[in-house]
């Protein structure tokens, strides 16, 4: 899944549905440590970005949030410099100790030159209508019903579609 990259706008009071992919679409997030990388990145980010978290789901090529920056001066690229950098870096790390020979799959073409994500900030619209929030939060919760991967989207753990039906789950 490739995403059209638009310029960001940050502008207060509006929230962002944001969904970026893996470096050619891999699924590199297809393991529960990627994904538990993911999740941890998630937590320090909101943690230096001040922004609250409506939803998210990460599938096994690409991640979808809303999030909802709290500070009137923000900057969406440093947010996904935040939440992404530290994904690409464990995960490349943790591979070039225990799996080196998976390193092809990450090679640009480029000498030494490796990606997890794929280039570009992927997709980022601005969204302040409440319709359309709710509309987001359907089709993030509902992504891995629509590809299959489960039939209700509570059973998708990595997800905030639980937490939104008020089940006791961990939340990032």
């Amino acid at each position: 899944m490739k995403f059209k990259t638009r310029k960001s706008y940050n502008i207060p009071g509006h929230a962002h549905e944001l969904t970026f992919s893996c470096y050619k679409n891999q699924a590199f997030l297809s393991k529960d440590r990627t994904r538990n990388y993911f999740i941890d990145s998630i937590k320090n980010a909101k943690n230096k970005h001040y922004f609250h978290l409506w939803a998210y789901v990460i599938m096994q090529e690409h991640v979808h949030l809303l999030i909802y920056p709290i500070n009137n001066n923000y900057s969406i690229s440093e947010i996904l410099r935040s939440v992404k950098q530290p994904v690409a870096r464990k995960t490349l790390n943790y591979v070039r100790k225990n799996n080196p020979s998976e390193l092809e799959l990450f090679f640009t073409g480029k000498e030494q030159t490796y990606r997890f994500w794929q280039e570009g900030g992927g997709y980022d619209k601005n969204v302040t209508v409440n319709k359309a929030i709710n509309n987001m939060i359907n089709y993030i919760h509902n992504n891995p019903v629509r590809r299959g991967l489960v039939s209700d989207l509570l059973e998708w753990k990595w997800s905030s579609a639980r937490e939104w039906k008020n089940l006791k789950v961990e939340t990032p």
